[in-house]
């Protein structure tokens, strides 16, 4: 077993709530620009989560 402790991850669970959160506030209309990019972002967030919870299993 391994003494070096794990790098916390973000929550792939909580950003997902949080784009839906997110999405859920902006039904029916267009992004701007500058809540496309916080989308983005937080979907990129949102996927980095997701990778490391792969590797982590692995």
């Amino acid at each position: 077993m391994s003494t070096t402790a794990a790098l916390p991850h973000p929550d792939a669970s909580a950003l997902n709530a949080a784009i839906r959160t997110f999405l859920s506030a902006r039904r029916g209309r267009a992004l701007s620009g500058s809540e496309r990019s916080e989308y983005e972002a937080l979907r990129a967030r949102w996927v980095a989560a997701v990778r490391a919870g792969f590797e982590t299993a692995a």
